[in-house]
């Protein structure tokens, strides 16, 4: 059969919150059959998490990283519904890996929901430049595929996690919510790197 569909996992994606590559998997397995897959995945219980992520979660962490010998500074705050969660070494090692996958691979935000519009549109203005010449209909595929890639670049969730790029980090995130039984939100970060943004202007007299 033929490859599947990016637009076709992500449907399942949006039907069962589960992650990425689970659907991928489960899509295969089922031929390409949207129906069988999200069933498949209900059988392995791997839908699931998405009936807890949409439960509140207020308790959590804030944790700090260092990178570099101090170059780079990562905090996080990842929140969960239950003290008791909190303190759990699994999700503490949660935390730790988010924090380091930020170090190494510099996300801007957390989800695409927070990328501005404006920001997208400059980037896709970009992307129809590079395929200018092409039937309009190519084109707009092609940019729409490059945008997709652009936002797992700078979207925290969605960039291949750095200890294991067949999983995403939602995908790392939803396999503790299903492993700990409890909702977890990436709530925000705050990235900094040492000499970042400073300009070479001379100082004030």
């Amino acid at each position: 059969m033929s490859a599947i569909s990016p637009q076709l996992v992500r449907e399942l994606r949006e039907k069962t919150n589960a992650g990425m590559m689970d659907c991928k998997r489960a899509l295969t397995e089922a031929g390409g059959d949207l129906s069988k897959a999200e069933d498949l995945l209900r059988a392995k219980g791997i839908a699931s998490a998405g009936k807890k992520a949409s439960r509140s979660a207020k308790e959590g962490t804030v944790a700090s990283y260092i990178h570099l010998q101090g170059k780079v500074g990562v905090l996080v705050e990842v929140n969960c519904e239950t003290d008791f969660v909190a303190k759990n070494e699994k999700f503490r090692e949660l935390v730790k890996d988010i924090t380091l996958h930020i170090a190494a691979a510099n996300p801007t935000c957390v989800s695409r929901e927070q990328v501005d519009q404006s920001e997208i549109e400059r980037e896709k203005a970009i992307f129809r430049q590079q395929v200018e010449g092409k039937p309009a209909d190519m084109m707009e595929k092609i940019v729409e595929g490059k945008v997709e890639k652009f936002y797992g670049t700078i979207c925290l969730l969605e960039q291949p996690f750095i200890k294991n790029p067949d999983l995403t980090i939602a995908d790392l995130v939803k396999s503790k919510i299903s492993e700990l039984g409890e909702n977890i939100v990436i709530r925000r970060f705050t990235r900094y790197m040492v000499g970042e943004g400073v300009t070479n202007e001379p100082a004030a007299e």
